[in-house]
């Protein structure tokens, strides 16, 4: 098995592995650093200064933390992020490397300078921490949420490990001297330092560029969050939790250190068995890190602290038996300091965090910091206090082991009242934050072991608000607990539908009993559709009795609604039995023979259960006169791998919309392998729209390989031949044809925009898609400086060197001048010789045009070309701001239709399925004023439009509309199609709505002055 069959058992992506080749040696590296700077000092100021010493420093330390804070703060106000991870990084290398300096030149120069280890083990803390915040930070900045769960544990690993070998290196090193231990962590931090600084170019850089800042809380502050966790029993226990259990790590730490003092006075000694402990400590932690999954599944995340403070009390428990031994004193203090060492920052941070979901997100952070802040500094002065108590009070280290075991018994105590406490918020929170805070569910599963909590979340199932009776609905279906059942059969009879399905989906009826069935049964016949689809889809659970279930789903085979039926295929398939696939086979036969939305709903089964036999019937609907038809099979033709049909489903594309672009790039997406060589034969000298999904297929179809030769330089290509076409605007001006120059210009933009969409694609896959949604948000920022940086990562190479730079300069050059440059008219007609032989329908089309004479302003009745609609449709103000694609469509389902003299085009009181662009003659507007008298509004010309709102909201039209003093000329737009275009793209419905409002506002100032 190679490397990336290993990697992808692991669950790491193709899209991954460049981020983990580049990332894993800095943890590695940095964990090797880590455990020899740790070691170093550690060993250093014990032997050196005096472990009995501690308590002073942590007690310095926890009045240092503020300090800190605050001026880490300071300096991310000061510094953009990336330059703050350069300069952080640089200053604990070289505070290391003064450090390092220092110790060298005590060891040259002989001398004992005892003062300067007390600010080794501050100035060496300081690193320690600050490394593992930064390293954490790189990755989970420069990871996206998905990724980042898949990578973070293999972060982990490294730095695991690399603590591992740390240790070791410090066993072998330890003859040298403790300063050869601590000398060659900032030498393997300046060896990190070249990938962490290549993570933050490629990466963080981009993702640091200026976005639109969402709203911030003005009113929240850190004193406010406190005061608020003060009043707050769950957030003071929370609170409690981070306090306690740094203070006794704290604790630990000090006996291991000072027993291992005692055992082993010799420096070496020392440090060679702290190197051991240091090795088996990562072990440790490593081990912890494969199982920690499973063990918060088992335990539940606040059930995890309860298990951790009682291993905690088990730990000071044993080592106050055993610290009274000479031969297992040490190894009883080791293991304690080993095991709260790890549990502290493997377990009990995602805890934390856990508990603060509960609160609503904008304030969750707020909380947490605060009490973080606060909770540091307590937790150490405790375990200063707790480890003053051996020489300001006189107690041994077996009594002072043995408080250590009675503060973990509170520690248990609490972290069981916080659970409770937990449980509690969980309730409450179904109640207040409501559907939208879907985070919060994940939280649940700490119900599913708390008979009390699921009691609570029962008696919201007859709650007064429907949204509380969904969401308990939504817990309960959780657990995946068939004992739940008879509550939610009673369900079935509220009056919400949205309930009634909230508790079929809930279910869990693969043991249910017949009576359970037979109401299942009766559901089946609710009026709702979507309830009926719900029963259906939940009866196909119920296999241990197929024959009675097989009784109620052949009848939904003929239910009035195609989703219901679609999902009545799915369930008698499912049924597994000769008798059942026939019906299935019949029924979608049936559907498919339907066409409209049955087929459309069937398209999707017939997808979900692979049937190839049904492909030649579902490819026939690639012609069918329903766009929704027309999407589903070319769906389900992606997932029958029917990649025959490629041809097919790339010569529609000219003329799809954005909504057919998508579904058929997926399509071809999910064919795999067996699409390519079709796609690649179709990129030379492709259609913008074929070449756009040819490319974005392509992009992940292909290996990373592949996509640096083949697919950048087509795209590098593709991009060079833009200034070509961006002259063809001033080749319509040189010939007179002003009207085809600015229907040029938008052709170009558009084609331009698609090749931009294709490059950008490729450039999601050779980098990470979070870094690329950085740069285009700072491109499309108004700030200059913003725009500017942006280029600047293009500049500078993002994912491919060449790629990215090129695509810098198509963003950078102005295209537009380019279009108004004055040409000859021998450099015209060699223009438009070349328009005319592109692959692109609207550049021959607009060619052949400008080789035409003019005529009339409007061409014969009945003549109206496409292009033709598109020139006349550009002049109109409601379609005045479209883009050429856009004016197309309307374009492509714009019927002509003629007015006779007197004829209504909108009669008052009914609705219009139609709005009319006039094209020739007059339309008079008349309605009845709030005196009773029918009035003329106004009279509309060429290029006004009528019955917009009627027909775009379906409301009755409140004017008549009648052609007037002859014929009228107009072009008809069909509300579902013109609606389905408003729903793909929203400029065409703002020209709408702004041309409606003021025809609105027009409207009633004539009813005003008829009235007046």
């Amino acid at each position: 098995m190679n490397m990336a069959q290993a990697l992808g058992r692991l669950g790491v992506r193709a899209e991954d592995r460049r981020k983990l080749r580049l990332m894993t040696p800095i943890f590695l590296i940095c964990g090797i650093a880590e455990a020899l700077t740790y070691n170093g000092f550690i060993t250093l100021f014990s032997q050196r200064f005096g472990s009995e010493y501690l308590p002073y420093l942590y007690t310095a330390e926890a009045f240092i933390l503020p300090l800190e804070a605050w001026f880490m703060s300071w300096l991310a106000m000061k510094l953009s992020k990336p330059a703050l991870m350069k300069t952080m990084y640089a200053v604990m290398t070289a505070i290391l490397l003064a450090d390092t300096g220092v110790l060298a030149a005590l060891k040259l120069a002989d001398l004992d300078a005892r003062w300067f280890y007390p600010v080794l083990f501050l100035t060496s803390s300081f690193v320690v921490r600050q490394q593992t915040v930064l390293l954490w930070s790189l990755a989970v900045d420069v990871c996206p949420t998905q990724q980042a769960k898949r990578l973070m544990p293999l972060f982990v690993s490294g730095a695991t490990l690399g603590g591992a070998a740390g240790g070791l290196a410090t066993q072998m090193l330890s003859p040298l001297g403790a300063e050869w231990v601590y000398g060659l962590g900032p030498l393997l931090l300046i060896a990190a330092s070249f990938n962490y600084r290549k993570a933050i170019v490629q990466y963080l850089v981009p993702l640091a560029l200026k976005a639109q800042a969402a709203a911030e809380d003005e009113g929240a502050s850190s004193f406010i969050y406190m005061k608020r966790t003060f009043r707050s029993p769950f957030l003071l226990g929370v609170m409690g939790l981070m306090t306690l259990m740094p203070a006794l790590y704290y604790l630990a730490e000090f006996l291991f250190l000072n027993t291992a003092h005692a055992s082993y006075p010799d420096e070496q000694q020392f440090a060679r068995m702290f190197g051991i402990v240091s090795t088996l400590l990562f072990l440790l932690a490593f081990a912890v890190q494969l199982v920690s999954g499973k063990l918060v599944a088992w335990f539940g995340a606040s059930g995890m602290l309860v298990a951790i403070a009682a291993a905690y009390a088990a730990a000071f428990g044993l080592s106050a038996v055993l610290l009274g031994s000479e031969t297992a004193a040490v190894t009883a203090a080791a293991g304690a300091y080993m095991l709260t060492n790890v549990l502290i920052f493997y377990s009990a941070e995602p805890s934390y965090q856990l508990f603060y979901k509960t609160l609503p997100m904008q304030h969750r952070d707020g909380y947490r910091y605060a009490a973080q802040g606060l909770a540091s500094f307590f937790g150490i002065l405790l375990g200063a206090g707790l480890q003053s108590l051996h020489k300001a009070a006189g107690f041994s280290f077996p009594i002072l082991a043995a408080v250590g075991a009675g503060a973990a018994l509170l520690l248990t105590a609490l972290a069981w009242t916080v659970r409770r406490l937990y449980m509690r918020e969980l309730v409450r929170g179904v109640q207040t934050l409501g559907l939208d805070d879907r985070e919060l569910m994940d939280s649940y599963r700490e119900f599913f072991s708390n008979t009390k909590a699921m009691g609570a979340v029962l008696t919201l199932l007859r709650d007064e608000q429907e949204g509380v009776r969904q969401i308990a609905a939504d817990i309960v279906g959780r657990t995946q607990d068939e004992r739940y059942v008879p509550e939610l059969l009673e369900l079935l009879g509220d009056e919400s539908p949205g309930v009634r399905t909230a508790a079929l989906r809930a279910m869990k009826l693969t043991g249910a009993d017949l009576q359970a069935l037979v109401r299942i049964g009766a559901v089946l016949e609710d009026e709702d559709p979507a309830v009926r689809a719900e029963g259906v889809r939940q009866m196909a659970q119920m296999k241990h009795l197929s024959s009675q279930a097989f009784f109620f789903l052949r009848m939904k085979l003929l239910d009035p609604h195609p989703a219901v039926v679609a999902e009545a295929v799915k369930a008698m398939y499912a049924l597994e039995s000769e008798s059942s696939y026939e019906a299935c086979f019949e029924a979608i036969e049936r559907l498919l023979g339907q066409g409209g939305e049955p087929a459309a709903h069937v398209c999707g089964v017939v997808a979900e259960l692979r049937l190839e036999r049904f492909g030649e019937s579902v490819e026939r609907l690639l012609q069918d006169t329903h766009p929704s038809v027309r999407l589903a099979a070319t769906s389900c033709l992606g997932k029958l791998g029917a990649a025959h049909v490629v041809p097919q489903l790339l010569e529609r594309l000219p003329a799809g919309d954005q909504e057919l672009m998508r579904v058929t790039e997926q399509a071809l997406i999910d064919m795999g392998h067996l699409s390519i060589e079709p796609l690649l034969s179709a990129l030379p000298g492709a259609h913008a729209q074929i070449w756009r999904v040819a490319i974005g297929a392509l992009a992940v179809l292909l290996p990373e390989d592949d996509i640096r030769g083949r697919l950048t330089d087509e795209a590098l290509r593709r991009m060079g031949g833009l200034d070509k076409v961006a002259g063809y605007a001033s080749a319509f001006r040189a010939v007179g044809r002003e009207e085809l120059a600015e229907l040029a210009a938008l052709r170009f933009n558009g084609q331009r925009q698609r090749i931009l969409e294709g490059v950008w694609s490729l450039l999601v896959r050779l980098t990470d898609e979070q870094v690329v949604a950085s740069i285009r948000r700072a491109l499309a920022d108004a700030d200059d400086e913003t725009k500017s940086s942006g280029l600047e990562v293009l500049a500078e190479g993002a994912g491919d060197r060449r790629l990215a730079q090129r695509l810098s300069v198509v963003l950078q050059t102005d295209y537009d001048d380019r279009g108004r440059l004055s040409a000859t008219i021998e450099e015209a007609r060699t223009a438009l010789e070349h328009a005319s032989r592109s692959a692109d329908d609207w550049w021959p089309e607009m060619a052949a045009e400008a080789g035409r004479e003019r005529g009339g302003q409007v061409e014969a009745q009945g003549a109206l070309g496409r292009l033709g609609k598109v020139i006349y449709l550009k002049n109109v103000p409601f379609f005045a701001d479209l883009t050429l694609e856009e004016l197309g469509l309307i374009a492509g389902i714009a019927s002509e239709r003629v007015f006779e003299d007197g004829e209504a085009l909108l009669l008052r009181g009914s609705t219009s399925d139609a709005l009319y662009v006039i094209v020739d003659g007059n339309v008079e507007l008349t309605s009845v004023t709030a005196a009773g008298l029918e009035a003329t509004l106004g009279v509309l010309g060429a290029g006004e439009v009528c019955g917009a709102t009627s027909a775009l909201d379906e409301s009755a039209s409140t004017v008549s509309a009648h052609a007037l003093l002859g014929d009228v000329r107009a072009l008809g737009l069909q509300r579902e199609a013109l609606t389905r275009l408003v729903r793909l793209y929203p400029d065409i419905g703002l020209g709408l709505l702004r041309a409606s409002l003021a025809r609105v506002r027009l409207l009633e100032e004539m009813l005003m002055r008829i009235d007046s």
